[in-house]
């Protein structure tokens, strides 16, 4: 393998690239900008890399912009209510991040007078940062030469120095090759360069070597398998879990609602009644007693770990009707798109049973 860490070149063509070429993203500092002395805002960092986590930049740019024209810096976010906080969240997925965001935010004011730390190690204190994101606010928002690696970084590394280890078992290889390339002047740059690179041109399928500023270093290329790498090691089959959930509702439009618990998934949100997902349940786990239907289609929703198919039951309930849990949400202030994804698949198909006025939730 070329020996890429003896000459500063490529580092040196990739940043050209990016001062020419950068993505234009709502949190970023444009190279031009930086380079007159505008430092990017850390909560704007900050907050981009906690909704990027798992999501595209397409589907992160409408709730960026939703949130910080809301809450535009890290004191407003840290005051706000936690439940708007997850009504805007709603769509984007991994909840636990919103929960986390908040916490984040509450820590960044309580403990750090409103100030995010400046270093990776300080950034790795606060709630819901881990190794990557800690480097990638450091780097961008502090030009602390850290090392940044997300699945695009790990995919220009494996190509440019031909890692044939597959995924994950390669990471501690490719981290320590990203660091190598990684230089003290502008580092922040440099990590969204190679970001830019690995969503631009060195991409999973049919990578456009022949606009790549690396391209006359990379092992890979040379060896015509830049299209096999990163190798990944086959995953395993994801089980499936089911469960029941209940909808409720009165003649007046109302539906029966019940925040879930703060830890477990979809942790604080509001969501139907239903049972853990690893059973299923008829009447007799219901929030209340009533004629439940069958809706006769099951909802069916992938997370990370698991596949979850639920049996969605119907009722229309009187209005004197006392829950054992959750609370009815008045047909005015009743939101389906405050409803994470999953739950508003299952109204969804309760809406159209019903002909409910607020059915039809947008997907997201």
């Amino acid at each position: 393998m070329r020996d890429i860490e003896e000459s500063p070149g490529a580092t040196l063509r990739l940043r050209d690239w990016y001062d020419r070429h950068a993505r234009v993203l709502p949190w970023r500092v444009c190279p031009g900008d930086r380079a007159a002395g505008v430092m990017p805002d850390p909560y704007r960092v900050w907050l981009s890399e906690i909704m990027l986590q798992q999501t595209t930049v397409a589907a992160v740019k409408d709730y960026f912009h939703r949130f910080t024209t809301r809450w535009p810096d890290v004191v407003a976010l840290a005051a706000a209510e936690d439940a708007e906080v997850m009504a805007e969240w709603a769509g984007l997925g991994y909840y636990a991040r919103a929960r986390n965001l908040l916490k984040g935010a509450r820590a960044v004011v309580t403990d750090h007078g409103g100030r995010f730390p400046q270093t990776r190690d300080g950034l790795l204190t606060l709630p819901g940062v881990g190794p990557y994101t800690a480097a990638a606010v450091a780097a961008i928002a502090f030009d602390e030469p850290a090392t940044v690696v997300d699945g695009n970084v790990e995919r220009v590394v494996a190509r440019l120095f031909r890692v044939e280890t597959p995924l994950p078992a390669a990471k501690p290889e490719l981290t320590r090759l990203a660091a190598i390339l990684t230089p003290p002047q502008r580092p922040g740059d440099h990590a969204q360069a190679m970001m830019d690179l690995g969503a631009t041109i060195c991409t999973p399928r049919n990578p456009a070597c022949g606009l790549c500023p690396l391209v006359h270093d990379c092992e890979a290329r040379r060896a015509g398998a830049q299209a096999e790498l990163p190798r990944k090691a086959p995953k395993a089959e994801k089980p499936v879990r089911e469960g029941t959930l209940w909808i409720a509702h009165r003649a007046d439009g109302s539906v029966l609602l019940e925040t879930r618990p703060e830890k477990g998934m979809l942790g604080g949100m509001l969501g139907w009644p239903g049972t853990d997902w690893d059973r299923s349940g008829g009447p007799s786990g219901a929030p209340l007693v009533a004629d439940w239907q069958d809706t006769g289609v099951e909802v069916r929703h992938t997370f990370t770990h698991f596949h979850l198919r639920l049996t969605v039951l119907l009722a229309e309930v009187p209005d004197t009707a006392d829950p054992l849990r959750g609370r009815f949400i008045p047909r005015a202030t009743f939101r389906p798109a405050a409803l994470p994804t999953l739950m508003r698949k299952a109204w969804n198909v309760a809406a159209a049973a019903i002909g409910h006025p607020n059915g039809g939730g947008r997907l997201a």
